[in-house]
C-alpha cells in the first residue's frame, strides 16, 4: 500500500527508551512486571504499527548500552518493524529505568533512574556526525521535550541544526514539548530549549497542560497564538478528554475525543495520539482526519496497562 508517490518515506523518532517497571496489581504482592518504553519510542512503536505494509519506514534514533536489556530492546523494536540502524551502542553503559505507579483513576506517576543513561550521549559520540548527516535526508523528524532534557547542550544544538536542514529541504519537523519539570535543572533552561524547538517545528503537537505549566498559557488559544507567532503553521493542542484544537493558518477547529468508560492507565496517551496523527499525515490525510485517528488510538491505549499494548 502506498502512502503517497510510491517513494519510500523515512521517519525518525529521536529520544530515549528505558527499562519500564510497573506493579502487577492483580498479584497483590508487589510483583513488578518489566518491559521497556519512553515517549518517542512509544510513538515509534505505534507509528510503525499504523504504517505497516506501506512505503514508509520508521527509524528509532538513540544510544543504548552493551548490556542484555539493551539487546532485548533492539530485538523488540525490530520485531515491531522499527529500523534500528541509527541506534548506537556504547560499551560499558546502561539504559535508564523508570517505574510507573497508577492511582485508582488511572493517572500515573513516574519514578526515574536515568542520570547516567547511555541515551544522554546522543549526538555527541564519535559516530554522531555520520548519524546527523544521514538524518538530514529524512522526510520526517519527531522528538520531544524529554529528548531535549536528556541531551547535552552540544547535543541540543546539533539537533536544532538538523531540524533547520530538514525543514530547509522541505521535510517535516514534529515536536511535542512533553514538559517534565524533574528532568530540567530549572524552568528558565526548559523554556529556552523548548521555545527554540517550537520555532524549528513545522508540526506542533503540544498538550495544553504542559504549555500552561511552562509558558503560563491561560487557554489553548494562547498556546496556538504563541506557536503561530513562532512560525508553526500546523498546530494540534491536545486537551485530554476534551476536544483537541486543530489550527491551520488562521483557522481553528475542534475535534472531539473518543469517550472512554474506564481509564486503566493514561501512560502513552499523548504518545499514541502523536503516532496516529503523524501516520495519517504521512498517508496524505488532512489534519482533521489525523486528529480523529489520534483520538481513536489514544482511547484504545488508555484502556490498557503500560505504555505499549502488547500484541
Amino acid at each position: 500500500m502506498s502512502v503517497g508517490d510510491g517513494v519510500m518515506k523515512r521517519i525518525a523518532c529521536i529520544g530515549e527508551c528505558m527499562i519500564e517497571l510497573f506493579e502487577d496489581a492483580a498479584s497483590g504482592s508487589g510483583t513488578m512486571r518489566r518491559t521497556w518504553g519512553g515517549d518517542t519510542l512509544n510513538s515509534a512503536v505505534y507509528l510503525a504499527r499504523e504504517l505497516a505494509g506501506t512505503d514508509a519506514k520508521v527509524h528509532y534514533v538513540t544510544v543504548l548500552g552493551d548490556d542484555p536489556y539493551s539487546t532485548e530492546m533492539l530485538a523488540g523494536w525490530a520485531a515491531e518493524g522499527i529500523d534500528t540502524d541509527l541506534t548506537e551502542r556504547l560499551p560499558g553503559t546502561l539504559p535508564g529505568l523508570y517505574m510507573i505507579r497508577v492511582d485508582e483513576r488511572g493517572e500515573r506517576d513516574f519514578l526515574y533512574w536515568r542520570d547516567r543513561a547511555a541515551a544522554r550521549q546522543l549526538f555527541i559520540t564519535g559516530k554522531s556526525e555520520r548519524t546527523l548527516a544521514e538524518l538530514a535526508g529524512f522526510d520526517w523528524l519527531y522528538f520531544s521535550g524529554i529528548t531535549l532534557a536528556i541531551l547535552s547542550i552540544e547535543g541540543r544544538a546539533k539537533l536544532m541544526t538538523l531540524c533547520q536542514a530538514v525543514r530547509g529541504r522541505g521535510g517535516q519537523v514534529v515536536f511535542d514539548s512533553n514538559f517534565r519539570p524533574r528532568l530540567w535543572p530549572d524552568r528558565e533552561e526548559a523554556r529556552a530549549a523548548i521555545g527554540l524547538a517550537w520555532r524549528q517545528a513545522s508540526v506542533a503537537l503540544p498538550t495544553f497542560e504542559d504549555e500552561a505549566a511552562l509558558f503560563g498559557d491561560e487557554d489553548a488559544a494562547a498556546t496556538v497564538a504563541r506557536l503561530r507567532n513562532g512560525g508553526c503553521g500546523e498546530i494540534i493542542v491536545k486537551r485530554g478528554a476534551q476536544p483537541c484544537i486543530v489550527a491551520l493558518g488562521q483557522g481553528i477547529t475542534e475535534i472531539e475525543a473518543n469517550p472512554v468508560s474506564t481509564v486503566i492507565d493514561s501512560t502513552a496517551a499523548g504518545d499514541s495520539f502523536n503516532a496516529a496523527y503523524i501516520a495519517a499525515r504521512v498517508a496524505g490525510q488532512s489534519p482533521g482526519e489525523a486528529a480523529k485517528a489520534g483520538h481513536v488510538l489514544a482511547s484504545r491505549v488508555i484502556a490498557h496497562r503500560g505504555a505499549i499494548i502488547r500484541t
